[in-house]
């Protein structure tokens, strides 16, 4: 029997986009297949292109930003700004399956790229647009990023605060990868209408609606004018049994017993203290949240006796609910997440390990991750695929509108 072709193959994505949440998307159909055209300006190109020399992101000689999320696609330079650039743009636009665009409403207008300059040229194009804050109201022409627009305005960062503390700054590009895989997720709606009609259409998601969908659980209470205080330090916890404790080997286990009622009396008994059961101060979930600080200050001592792997197996045999908290040099040997397809291998020397995106298929695998493309590294190939000719390609450079 034949192998079953990857779902989106014959598919032409064009990620006129940069940075991530945008990009991220067209990763996600490259990964599945598509041919996805990545589409610069011949001046340094996407901006991302350099974001692994950032203060942000740990140092390595190897581009694993670019890598990342522009695996599986190929680069065309072009000036939109110019008439002939733009010429090129728009047959381009008339083969293309998908656009994905997350420049700025007033960049869009600019460069005649707005879904309304779009469509004419191709009726079904699905127009993929990722906003920082959404596509109407006040803030609609603002930058936004994950840190400001997903983290921040939906009060995510506030929900993580402790107590007394300043707020946490979120990990780079932690709030684009979901908020590409909501951007995916809308393309695929996209896709199926098609199918049905042979329509295309204008779809989006924007960061700060990703930030609030996140952020949802307390985001609804706030809608209903219900807030929780800052958080406590973990010494006097809003319950010892979600809460973090040191492991003697130096390591950190969250526990994360939602169910206590029954998971209680199984963990008492795991942690060799059986008393604890009938003890005034734990016996039900409301006399354990009121003495969480004493609970908190009798566990640390017995976690902080057992190594780590000590700890997962003695909590696996008892059912309890916990995690690890892995740091981020052990996360890359986590048989978890290898033997999960998390992390995959990839065709690529330099890199040989990356994150895969989070979908799985029993029909289909991901590809393999090919190497990320150079500046228009295939700008003359791609011109002959919509009919250029050599002289016409050499007449294009020559005015700079391709590189």
């Amino acid at each position: 029997m034949a192998e079953e072709p990857l779902p989106f193959e014959g598919l032409k994505v064009l990620d006129v986009s940069s940075f991530v949440a945008g990009p991220a998307a067209a990763t996600i159909l490259g990964d599945f297949g598509a041919d996805v055209i990545k589409v610069e300006a011949p001046e340094g190109g996407d901006p991302f292109r350099n974001f692994h020399t950032s203060h942000g992101v740990p140092q390595h000689p190897v581009n694993f930003c670019w890598e990342l999320t522009s695996r599986n696609k190929r680069s065309i330079a072009i000036d939109l700004k110019s008439e002939a650039g733009h010429a090129v743009f728009a047959r381009l636009v008339q083969a293309a399956d998908i656009l994905v665009t997350n420049f700025p409403p007033p960049v869009r207008t600019r460069l005649r790229l707005t879904y309304a300059d779009m469509a004419p040229l191709n009726d079904r194009l699905i127009y993929a647009s990722l906003t920082g804050y959404g596509e109407t109201g006040p803030d609609v022409d603002q930058p936004g990023y994950d840190a400001t627009a997903y983290f921040a305005r939906s009060g995510l960062l506030d929900a993580m605060t402790y107590e007394g503390a300043s707020p946490a700054f979120s990990v780079p590009g932690m709030g684009d990868h979901p908020t590409a895989t909501a951007l995916f997720a809308a393309i695929m709606v996209a896709l199926w209408r098609r199918e049905r009609t042979g329509k295309g259409a204008e779809v989006g998601t924007s960061l700060l609606a990703n930030g609030w969908w996140a952020n949802g659980i307390i985001g609804q209470a706030a809608l209903l004018d219900a807030f929780l205080a800052h958080r406590p330090p973990r010494s006097r916890p809003r319950s010892a049994l979600v809460n973090q404790y040191l492991t003697r080997d130096g390591r950190w286990i969250s526990l994360a017993m939602a169910r206590e009622e029954k998971l209680w009396p199984l963990f008492a008994r795991a942690i060799g203290r059986p008393e604890l059961i009938d003890d005034p101060r734990f016996t039900d979930t409301p006399a354990r949240r009121a003495h969480g600080a004493e609970l908190a200050a009798i566990l640390d001592p017995i976690f902080a006796s057992r190594s780590l792997a000590e700890w997962e197996a003695l909590l696996k045999a008892a059912g309890i609910t916990y995690g690890i908290i892995n740091r981020l040099e052990d996360a890359g040997r986590d048989k978890q997440a290898v033997a999960a397809g998390a992390i995959r291998d990839t065709a690529r020397p330099a890199m040989p390990r990356t994150i895969a995106n989070p979908l799985r298929f029993d029909f289909a695998d991901q590809r393999q991750a090919a190497p990320a493309p150079k500046l228009g590294e295939h700008t003359d190939a791609i011109l002959r695929e919509i009919g250029a000719s050599p002289a016409e390609i050499a007449a294009l450079r020559a005015a700079g509108a391709v590189a």
